[in-house]
């Protein structure tokens, strides 16, 4: 009976890694890339710990790594095995092929976690129909990097005229992300925008809250 139960409230959490050149942008000597790798491994572990299933999908212009959503004792280690094989490509991310992959691959409703970066409203308003269908399907969580070194160079006080019109061109580059956030949450779409280095953090608290809440 024990171990029934256990099954049944077992729900999964895929991990699904952006590795287009979007990615590739570095921050504090490492790529964005590397800070997913590095979350997607914290919450797999997190996940594992609350008797749920973890998978993984990684993907550019074609898919990468596929691991299907487990708990068994040694899917940590499946998962880390997997990421160390994988590099960034200098290519697009096919969104379209993402989501026949979620509806091929991931079977029953899931938690995905996608860790990308839109670089303009263009670039995301081109594959927010993807992004939506996914979420019809499952509850995606989209997450989404802040620029750091362009806020605080935002921050700064110009000196020059050439200053004020690079300090204005800034503020308009976060603007635009903050409006790609609420872009995403108009639609029904959870959404993360955080800084690099607190990525895990952020990641692993969204997930107890939308597990707290019933919502997978």
């Amino acid at each position: 009976m024990v171990n029934q139960y256990e099954d049944e409230r077992a729900q999964q959490l895929y991990c699904i890694i952006d590795k287009s050149r979007v990615m590739r942008l570095p921050f504090k000597g490492l790529s964005l890339m590397d800070y997913a790798i590095n979350s997607t491994l914290a919450i797999s572990n997190i996940a594992l710990q609350k008797y749920d299933k973890a998978g993984l999908i990684t993907f550019s212009d074609k898919l990468g790594a596929v691991l299907k959503a487990d708990s068994k004792p040694n899917q940590l280690s499946a998962i880390l095995n997997q990421l160390y094989k994988e590099e960034e490509r200098p290519l697009e991310a096919n969104y379209e092929l993402l989501f026949f992959a979620a509806r091929k691959l991931i079977s029953g409703r899931s938690m995905i976690l996608l860790f990308t970066n839109f670089e303009s409203m263009y670039a995301l308003e081109r594959v927010l129909p993807s992004l939506r269908r996914i979420n019809h399907v499952h509850l995606l969580v989209v997450v989404l990097f802040e620029n750091t070194e362009v806020w605080e160079f935002a921050e700064q006080a110009p000196q020059t005229l050439e200053g004020i019109y690079q300090q204005t061109t800034a503020q308009k580059f976060l603007a635009e992300k903050r409006q790609m956030v609420q872009k995403l949450r108009q639609f029904g779409i959870q959404t993360i925008y955080t800084k690099p280095e607190e990525l895990s953090i952020h990641t692993v608290n969204k997930y107890l809250e939308l597990k707290s809440r019933g919502m997978i």
